[in-house]
């Protein structure tokens, strides 16, 4: 018998027992469609990280006062220090060649008041500079200048959200509010950057000049951040260690550690993107677990068809069949099962990919490489499961077969 007559018989045996048929295919179909998912959705969470921290700046190296410590796949601070100072910010751009930019922040609570309305907001206290480092572009109005800054203008810059909840759907560009007990006048607002890393809304914010924060808002000489762009070309890695350098001989350490954190954008993308993967890895694999779930299943069927198929099998060893056209008929089956339902299951995932985009739980990046490795990996486990029943066919006696008649 050839190799295509034994393969229209096991597509007609298969046909002929359909629900058996369709549940030993359950577990490929679920277990390739869990993974496609899984993987997609994790690819998809790493690409939203990836542009989250993007749109933090370019190039951006960021210097916090006091030391922080990476838990949870996150930068968090670990301890507290007042030891940066303006002064920081000049000698970073006067000794560190490799930064082309650099601007102080703080950062505190505030009460907005308009018209009658009361609002918590961020306020932030940033130099000029910090909105082209951090990538703060003004929508409508402006942003306030180094005059501005220098003569402690008392001027903001709004962010949507802080907009929305002060003035509703005024447009807040020349409208006077407090911040606070003092009276600023909004020139700009800034577009929209939704959250952060750590969830927290980047547009629930107020920037006013950095002098203005420090001596007429939160009376501190400190800062709480640095935040410096390095040129372009340069790695940040090397823009990284002059600033810690500089920074090291301001404070007078010496063979102290440091009072101060760095880290750069870098740092941060292979940090949350580490994190991401580690968890798709975790998801995937338990979807995998389904994938061999299946195999298993292939593998009971086949070992159940060829106890039930033991008259067939003696029958068409009579007629002259040989053992490899019997063990050709089941390894066949198994694969045949094992591809039907690694397709079914592609066809499943990617639906499921589109529904999980359209309802609105996270951008999805279609996995086809891992789609090609499910839908491979499948075929195999399908070969690799029919291989010991095919086996046990093809070694059945004759006269044990046919006592079965």
């Amino acid at each position: 018998m050839n190799w295509l007559a034994n393969s229209a018989l096991s597509v007609e045996v298969l046909a002929g027992h359909r629900l058996r048929t369709a549940l030993s295919l359950s577990g490929i179909v679920i277990g390739v469609a869990s993974v496609i998912i899984m993987v997609a959705v994790g690819m998809g969470a790493e690409r939203k990280i990836v542009g989250r921290i993007e749109a933090m700046g370019t190039n951006l190296i960021v210097v916090t006062a006091g030391q922080t410590r990476r838990i949870g796949g996150k930068i968090r601070r670990s301890s507290s220090a007042k030891t940066l100072k303006k002064s920081d910010v000049r000698a970073i751009l006067a000794q560190c060649p490799s930064v082309r930019m650099a601007a102080g922040s703080i950062k505190r609570s505030i009460i907005l008041r308009h018209k009658g309305n009361t609002v918590k907001t961020t306020l932030v206290g940033l130099g000029p500079d910090g909105f082209a480092i951090c990538n703060l572009i003004p929508g409508r109005g402006r942003v306030y200048s180094e005059a501005e800054e220098r003569s402690r203008r008392r001027v903001a810059v709004f962010a949507p959200t802080a907009a929305r909840n002060a003035f509703g759907d005024t447009d807040p560009v020349g409208n006077a509010v407090r911040l606070g007990r003092q009276p600023f006048r909004a020139i700009g607002l800034t577009i929209a950057k939704g959250v952060d890393l750590n969830g927290t809304d980047q547009d629930d914010r107020v920037f006013v000049p950095l002098q203005t924060a420090m001596r007429r808002l939160a009376n501190v000489d400190h800062l709480d951040t640095i935040f410096a762009q390095a040129a372009d070309g340069v790695p940040l890695s090397l823009a990284e260690a002059e600033i810690r350098t500089v920074l090291r001989k301001q404070h007078r350490l010496g063979n102290r550690a440091d009072d101060f954190s760095v880290y750069n954008q870098l740092d941060l993308i292979r940090l949350q993107k580490g994190t991401a993967r580690s968890l798709t890895l975790l998801i995937g694999s338990v979807a995998a677990l389904a994938w061999m779930v299946g195999g298993v299943g292939i593998l009971a069927v086949m070992l159940m068809s060829v106890r039930e198929r033991r008259s067939e099998i003696g029958l068409r060893r009579a007629l002259g069949a040989r053992a490899k056209d019997v063990r050709y008929q089941f390894v066949f089956e198994a694969g045949l099962l094992a591809a039907v339902g690694a397709l079914s299951g592609l066809m499943v995932g990617l639906v499921g990919v589109w529904v999980t985009h359209l309802i609105g739980w996270g951008p999805v990046l279609i996995p086809w490489s891992a789609a090609l490795i499910a839908l491979g990996a499948s075929v195999f486990l399908g070969f690799a499961c029919g291989v010991y029943p095919a086996l046990q066919a093809s070694r059945l006696s004759l006269v044990e077969a046919l006592n079965l008649l």
